[in-house]
């Protein structure tokens, strides 16, 4: 079969490999049928990630075909059409008795294209096939439901469920890719006063106002005074963290108001300063965490009823066979204005569009 395989930093091809076989009673082959990329995977070839070692083939979100499963799986059959998700619990360990799938110590959590080969290859082996697997309906289109694999459940549990978004409350989202818009269509469930979008990029703000945001703002212009104008100089009730970065981070716990809630859901490669010489009296929550997938199936029947608007998220698509170039579109986002790009079921013309 042909897939995305890493070759250490910076070095990557859509090569030949050999396909994917059972390894274990609960495993299952999935032909894929719709792949995206994240962010993560960028990391990874930046070399920021050494876990991840030269061979391995990257990816862990998809959706595709069941084509065999092991003696232990129950959930699937060959034939069903089902959503992977990036986290696999073996559903036994303490972590996953308690729903923290993402914690796995049994030989799952984050594994797919991490530790284990993943899902952007033409097949792919899914281990605990029955917890790490979710059915799809035939309406569910591939490029939208691929969505759920990753970029909602970890916006809505990191983000907005770590922050204990309520009603009325103001909601400052620091970044407006992928996470930060899902993050700000997801907080739309609990009813918050506003939703103010923060990035530097024109494009993205205008996707945040489209998915939601009440108020966006430039970060390169002083967006903690806006924050600081609208809500009467007491800051906003909670702050989600969607870029990775110390300067947002530190941006973040500067726009928390005293008893408000930060959720950090970028992915920081490098050390961000806290500053509890400030914060340590101001009753500040900070959460961080890694997605346990555990809201799919809710977000599922929201995509269902046509209550998430995964499709809005999506700019760019492609063939499976274009993996390289829609690699090349999305590393470069400040210049194509790519959001979300998804791969395999070219359901509507290719957009490649540069600013």
């Amino acid at each position: 079969m042909k897939a995305l395989v890493f070759h250490g930093p910076g070095q990557s091809a859509w090569q030949e490999v050999p396909d994917p076989e059972l390894e274990a009673p609960t495993d299952a082959i999935v032909r894929i049928g719709t792949v995206t990329i994240c962010g993560t995977d960028l990391h990874i070839l930046r070399g920021e990630l050494p876990e991840v070692t030269p061979g391995r083939v990257l990816g862990h979100e998809g959706v595709g075909e069941v084509v065999e499963t092991g003696a232990d799986v129950r959930g699937v059959r060959p034939g069903d059409r089902v959503l992977i998700s990036c986290i696999s619990a073996c559903g036994h360990c303490r972590f996953c008795r308690e729903r923290a799938y993402g914690q796995c110590r049994g030989g799952g959590g984050w594994i797919l294209g991490h530790t284990v080969d993943g899902t952007q290859a033409e097949y792919v082996r899914v281990p605990f096939a029955d917890l790490s697997t979710h059915p799809l309906t035939g309406s569910a289109e591939g490029h939208d439901a691929v969505l759920l694999s990753d970029v909602f459940p970890t916006a809505y549990e990191v983000g907005v469920l770590n922050g204990r978004v309520g009603p009325g409350d103001t909601v400052v989202v620091v970044g407006a890719g992928p996470i930060g818009l899902a993050s700000i269509a997801t907080a739309q469930f609990y009813s918050p006063g506003r939703i103010i979008a923060i990035d530097p990029d024109a494009a993205r703000l205008d996707a945040a106002k489209r998915v939601g945001a009440d108020a966006v703002a430039d970060s390169a212009e002083d967006p903690e005074r806006l924050v600081d104008d609208l809500t009467e100089g007491l800051g906003a009730d909670v702050v989600i963290e969607a870029v990775g970065s110390p300067l947002s981070f530190e941006s973040c716990t500067r726009m928390v108001r005293p008893g408000g809630r930060v959720a950090n859901v970028g992915v920081h490669s490098r050390p961000a300063r806290l500053h509890l010489e400030e914060l340590w009296m101001k009753n500040v929550t900070i959460t961080t965490g890694l997605v346990d997938a555990y809201s799919t199936p809710t977000l599922l029947s929201l995509l269902t009823a046509g209550r998430l608007p995964a499709s809005t998220l999506i700019t760019h698509l492609f063939e499976l066979d274009q993996m390289e170039e829609a690699y090349d579109i999305f590393a470069r986002a400040a210049d194509t204005g790519a959001l979300k790009i998804a791969l395999g079921e070219a359901a509507r013309p290719l957009v490649t569009r540069e600013k």
